[in-house]
């Protein structure tokens, strides 16, 4: 008996159906978890300011295959823009292609370009939930999208022993009489607050160590170059793009006591790290192909950030898409 074309086809795509569903329902059930060894891997990619269509963006996703292939981490974090003209969703897939084609649980913040093209914050966020191996949480109600809390269990229970967090940045300020980059809210720092101390009271008032990520950088990082006697590690090569309120995270953090670090992006010609009042102060490094400003010595890279189980320290560098390695840096001891 001859079977038709078509039937073969459905069958086909049913069962390639099903294997996708599989794949998405095991990553997704995922949690992140150090190694025996008490290691955990992360790679920032930012600014990858994906535009369907154009060649350039070629160049965004050779470096993200490059550095996935060379690193092989345990979790990529995309601090925003990845998106940078229409269709956003066709944008969105090729963006994160090179991380959901391996299996890698990912989390992503938006950035200030995320919602310029054809679809809202809420709807891209809608889009990508839906991808293998998305970690990226929103909290109803909360100004923002991507605000969510990651933790990173022990190598030895269920127990979690590291913190990440993920705030949405917001885009352009919506007051008539305050110009360029919108805040993080207070209403998003309240939220950070009473989960760094549930966090506190789970572990027996232990404060166990956290990182931030969010796109647009804290008013603090301006403030924090403008001290000549403050060590600065990394590539400064544009003035700090921060919002001109200054509504409180990085007080908030500094009281809470738990982030050692946090790392932003949209700056794409810094990838410096900066200590400020005890907390490091750092970019990622531009992570994107040739659709927008981007002439950072040495060409676009991601930063990574290597953690030891038990320990308020951590290592981190950049990766260039050549390979080379770059900015080495061990905090604290590198900031004494």
């Amino acid at each position: 008996m001859q079977i038709e074309k078509p039937y073969i086809m459905m069958k086909i795509r049913f069962i390639l159906a099903l294997f996708c569903l599989i794949v998405w329902q095991s990553i997704s059930a995922q949690t992140l978890k150090f190694h025996k060894d008490g290691t955990f891997k992360i790679v920032q990619f930012t600014d990858v300011h994906w535009k369907a269509g154009l060649p350039e963006s070629d160049i965004a996703a050779e470096n993200m295959n490059a550095i996935l292939d060379a690193e092989k981490p345990d979790f990529v974090i995309y601090t925003g823009d990845l998106i940078f003209g229409s269709p956003a969703a066709q944008g969105l897939d090729r963006a994160l292609e090179p991380v959901v084609s391996r299996g890698i649980p990912f989390a992503v913040t938006w950035g200030n370009h995320d919602d310029e093209q054809d679809m809202t914050r809420q709807e891209i966020f809608d889009y990508m939930k839906k991808k293998p191996g998305n970690l990226s949480g929103t909290v109803p109600g909360l100004s923002g999208i991507t605000n969510f809390i990651l933790p990173i269990e022990s190598s030895n229970s269920k127990k979690s022993a590291f913190t990440l967090y993920g705030i949405d940045s917001n885009s352009y300020s919506k007051k008539p009489n305050v110009k360029g980059y919108d805040w993080i809210k207070h209403d998003q720092i309240h939220w950070y607050r009473e989960n760094s101390q549930r966090i506190v009271q789970e572990h027996q008032g232990d404060t166990i160590p956290a990182l931030m990520f969010f796109h647009i950088p804290l008013p603090e990082y301006q403030q924090a170059t403008q001290d000549q006697n403050i060590p600065m590690i990394g590539t400064r090569k544009e003035m700090v793009c921060a919002p001109e309120i200054n509504s409180g995270m990085f007080n908030a953090i500094l009281e809470m006591g738990d982030v050692m670090a946090t790392f932003a992006g949209h700056d794409h010609i810094n990838d410096y790290a900066v200590l400020w009042k005890g907390i490091l102060l750092g970019y990622g490094r531009y992570s994107g192909g040739n659709t927008v400003y981007n002439n950072i010595p040495g060409g676009n890279g991601a930063r990574i950030i290597l953690l030891k189980e038990g320990e308020r320290s951590f290592s981190t560098y950049i990766r260039l898409r050549t390979g080379e390695i770059i900015n080495r840096i061990q905090f604290p001891e590198d900031f004494k």
